[in-house]
């Protein structure tokens, strides 16, 4: 057996690293910043050592261009470097002095978090540049200054440097197909995009870019609601005002602070667009975290820092782990923490912003049992008579008469169905959200012995007049009611459709249409899911006439004397109920039009 050790050659390492680490160009801002940033931070933690004195005041990066030139130049004041250190840290790709650096110097404090981890960043420049220099002097009595020379490929340069003052100097020869990386106004850009919460003032040709302090950074108890929102439009700056958010603040058992919007939803919200943003230690990352937040909780806004997240080696994208499993939890949880808290101490708040966080809860329940248990007791509904309640509180009023059974309604008004419910004195709940289809039947799974039933989808007994039922037998055994519905059934010829004659509580209402309920909710399941049902499984209908409506009497009267005239009252009378309850196909608008003209001059010429 033979041992070794893995041979890496740098001629083909470093290309991969200017081709392919990075997915765009403009990372290198971030990367050569954030070194600087460490650089900085390493001073405060040795003058916190007793081994530097500097006061926080002089710490500054500055960015030059020089399009004359064709040079960028990056100059920090921070710990700056020997030749020594020079070769152990840049010519040593992937060696982090960042990581040495915090094993001698090992601090638990959020202030003194260094940025870097891999020891890679800096060839990242190599994307823009054909040449780059380092004229770096140490903070140690008695250091030279030290100059690094690479064109990119496997050679460098070393020797002095012309540097005076502590800190480091790197200068980019930006390349012939890099000219954007020129302009003020793109780096710019660049840098308020990736920059603007680093904890050093960072100028561009002398222009401060990170003026303000991140606010996810003070303590909530400290942050008024002028402070939020001037926050939250400094990150979405067209957007409206959030409805509220939540603070995050978390030291154990992970690093984690950020602050979670819930927006207004307006009719040019995108439901599909992610935009919390993503920071490590400061540095943006991404706004796309999708991994860290549940999908329920992807429509908040706002901002999440934490050391602990674990990033590629690239630091653009999240490497899931248990960690990023806990955040995920740990966020949900403080969601459903705080709209428990409204629900409880700021009622009207939560009922005004309810059409805001509607679909956040629903989906969260659908998603997530643990969020569901924490969130049942503020799943709320409205009835048809405007009032708010929960499941609980609705099955209590009327655990007696109702037995477990909720009756709601798709819509807020269901024309002449509804009157029957109404003049009962049902209380009928509103579920018109696109997904309260598949919350209903979640629910019921969850609840034991409840039972949602549409006022469309079933004739209740509590709707039927039994005192007034035509049950007499004549003298072939058959009641009024089955000869009624015989007749119906017979004009209409429609395969598939159930007739039946009922007494139901008023006169006013002549027929109504009952969709299954379980067939109902499948073909709504699978609209909501974009897929087609399949034609085996349409729909079951029950078309049902009162038998104590004059116009259902008028038309039975009708089966000798006009049988024709019959045939297409009936009809109309079924296609009508259909368009009552949006059943009616569009196609069919037209021929219905067509046939209501001409019931109406067959009646007025009688």
């Amino acid at each position: 057996m033979t041992t070794g050790t893995l041979k890496i050659h740098t001629e083909n390492i470093l290309p991969i690293i200017k081709k392919w680490l990075y997915s765009e160009k403009d990372i290198f801002l971030r990367e050569l910043i954030s070194n600087a940033c460490d650089a900085i931070q390493k001073c405060r933690v040795l003058r916190d050592h007793g081994e530097l004195t500097t006061p926080d005041e002089e710490f500054r990066i500055d960015l030059k261009v020089d399009k004359d030139a064709r040079t960028l130049t990056f100059t920090d004041n921070g710990i700056g470097m020997s030749a020594e250190e020079a070769e152990k840290y840049i010519a040593q790709v992937a060696f982090s002095g960042a990581e040495e650096f915090i094993g001698k110097y090992s601090s638990q404090n959020e202030k003194d978090q260094i940025i870097g981890h891999f020891g890679l960043g800096f060839y990242s420049s190599y994307m823009v540049a054909e040449n780059v220099t380092i004229d770096t002097l140490s903070y140690r009595n008695g250091a030279e200054a030290a100059l690094w020379t690479c064109d990119g490929s496997v050679s460098y340069t070393l020797d002095k440097g012309q540097r005076t003052t502590r800190g480091t100097e790197i200068t980019l020869f930006i390349s012939k197909d890099n000219d954007e990386f020129l302009e003020e106004s793109r780096l710019r850009s660049i840098l308020q995009h990736y920059c603007a919460f680093l904890p050093f003032p960072i100028y561009l040709n002398g222009s401060q870019i990170n003026k303000k302090q991140p606010l996810w950074l003070k303590n909530p108890s400290e942050c008024t609601d002028a402070e939020y929102l001037e926050f939250y439009h400094s990150l979405y700056p067209l957007d409206p005002d959030p409805i509220f958010w939540i603070h995050l603040n978390v030291d154990y058992p992970f690093h984690l602070k950020g602050i979670l919007y819930f927006p207004k939803i307006t009719k040019r919200f995108d439901w599909n667009h992610n935009t919390i943003k993503l920071f490590c230690n400061r540095v943006f990352v991404s706004d796309h975290c999708k991994d860290l937040i549940p999908d329920y909780l992807m429509i908040l806004r706002g901002a999440i820092d934490s050391p602990d997240i674990p990033l590629n080696v690239s630091r653009s994208t999240l490497q899931m782990d248990r960690t990023v499993r806990q955040l995920s939890q740990h966020i949900s949880k403080k969601v459903s923490d705080r709209l428990s808290s409204l629900h409880v101490s700021e009622r009207e708040k939560f009922l005004k912003a309810w059409p805001d966080i509607e679909m956040i809860i629903k989906l969260g329940i659908l998603q997530d049992d643990k969020f569901y248990e924490r969130s049942k007791d503020f799943l709320i509904w409205k009835n048809l008579n405007g009032d708010w309640t929960t499941i609980p509180e609705y099955l209590e009023r009327h655990k007696e008469e109702y037995k477990g059974k909720i009756f709601y309604s798709s819509e807020e008004q269901q024309g002449h169905i509804l009157d029957l419910y109404k003049q009962k004195g049902i209380e009928i709940l509103a579920a018109s959200s696109v997904v309260d289809t598949p919350l209903i039947s979640f629910l019921e799974d969850k609840i034991d012995g409840v039972k949602f039933q549409r006022i469309d989808g079933a004739i209740d007994e509590a709707i039927v007049d039994a005192s007034r039922e035509k049950t007499l037998l004549d003298a072939d055994g058959r009641t009024e009611s089955f000869k009624i519905a015989d007749f119906i059934r017979s004009k209409l010829g429609i395969d598939n459709l159930s007739v039946e004659a009922k007494s139901l509580n008023t006169d006013s209402v002549p027929a109504l249409l009952v969709v299954d309920e379980e067939m109902r909710r499948l073909r709504e399941s699978m609209a909501l899911a974009q897929q087609a049902l399949p034609p085996h499984f349409a729909a079951k209908r029950t078309f049902v006439v009162n038998t104590n409506n004059p116009l259902v009497q008028s038309i039975y009267g009708l089966k000798e004397k006009d049988a024709a005239l019959a045939k297409e009252m009936v009809l109309h009378l079924y296609e009508l109920s259909l368009l009552s309850q949006r059943e009616l196909e569009p196609a069919a608008l037209s021929q219905f039009v067509a046939r209501a003209s001409q019931i109406l001059e067959k009646l007025v010429l009688k």
